[in-house]
């Protein structure tokens, strides 16, 4: 009877073997046409040698080290009215991040530059972000990237609304062990301990987390730096010794200066912060690239100043947006769109 039960189960469970590449395509492409707005208008491939814009192909191979070893790296810019905004230092970012990991460009800078450049314009999309990687390559399943005859460069547009972020959220302080230094200076695609620090948020009813490092100061966010406003209107980043240098928290600190100027703010500077000045603070953010300044009310289940978006965060959140929406050069880069 056992025996007999296997085979029926096995009946039961036998796997479709697709005949011919034209037969998996019309599968792939069933799933991609429902009629929605295809969220990845293109995607550029160094394996293909080119952009794709058919969403069934926008693929990597499974043998690329970046996929089973997560040996690569990562970086993105936003897309906003037609513009790729601060995509020369998130660039510079991503080669020193590369430069970590031991893995070299298939192309100059220039040429990273004019394909993303190209991808942004060929997608037709005015609004969204652009994402890249570098990895290893594909070659075969072993550890070391020696079998790998080349490394790979892929990006993708993905095409989605944003806007600026008004409404408070609500943070935990991660239990999740934080990135040692040497992996959390570089945007690599390692992010297992950020995942599960962002459910554990997720899981506590609250939107993400605040890591703290061994000595007890503020790090960072899963996926995005983190600032604070003192009682008397000092604007206080932690240090990029010990965590990712964002891009976008550097531009603000560029930035909130003019609100010193106003008089607004008494200063702007980088410094530890233990936790208990940090909860202490009268307005906390995050900061990052896609929101870009995102209000923080509650820290483990208590309130940050009064509990509301505090309007220093919303005068810091203008600067960026401001600069996004009509800023010039080298932050706006205008898209040659065809």
């Amino acid at each position: 009877m056992a025996a007999s039960s296997v085979v029926e189960n096995c009946e039961e469970a036998r796997v479709h073997i697709f005949s011919s590449s034209s037969e998996l395509l019309k599968k792939l492409h069933e799933k991609w046409v429902s009629g929605k707005k295809q969220p990845y208008p293109a995607m550029y491939s160094s394996v293909y040698g080119g952009i794709i814009l058919d969403p069934t192909m926008m693929v990597i191979p499974l043998d690329d080290h970046m996929v089973h070893r997560g040996h690569g790296v990562f970086d993105t810019a936003i897309i906003f009215n037609g513009y790729l905004y601060e995509l020369d230092v998130h660039l510079d970012r991503f080669l020193r991040s590369a430069s970590k990991a031991k893995i070299s460009s298939p192309f100059p800078r220039s040429t990273l530059r004019s394909i993303l450049i190209q991808l942004t314009s060929a997608s037709q999309c005015k609004k969204g972000t652009l994402r890249y990687w570098l990895s290893a390559g594909p070659g075969d399943f072993l550890l070391s990237p020696s079998g790998c005859p080349t490394p790979a460069f892929y990006a993708i547009v993905i095409d989605e609304d944003f806007s600026q972020c008004k409404e408070g959220v609500k943070v935990i302080t991660s239990s999740i062990p934080m990135k040692t230094p040497l992996f959390a200076t570089s945007k690599n695609v390692n992010y297992l301990p950020n995942v599960l620090s962002k459910m554990e948020a997720e899981e506590k009813g609250a939107f993400a987390s605040i890591w703290v490092d061994e000595e007890g100061c503020i790090a960072e966010g899963p996926n995005v730096n983190v600032a604070f406003i003192t009682h008397d209107k000092e604007l206080i980043s932690p240090f990029f010794d010990k965590i990712l240098s964002g891009c976008t928290a550097k531009r603000l600190l560029e930035l909130a200066p003019k609100l010193v100027e106003d008089g607004r703010l008494k200063s702007v500077r980088i410094a530890n912060l233990t936790v208990e000045e940090a909860k202490g603070a009268a307005e906390m953010m995050y900061v990052g690239s896609t929101l870009p300044l995102l209000p923080i009310v509650e820290w483990d289940e208590k309130p940050i100043g009064d509990g509301k978006v505090g309007e220093l965060t919303m005068a810091l959140s203008d600067l960026i947006w401001e600069e996004m929406e009509s800023g010039g050069e080298p932050q706006r880069i205008q898209v040659p769109y065809v």
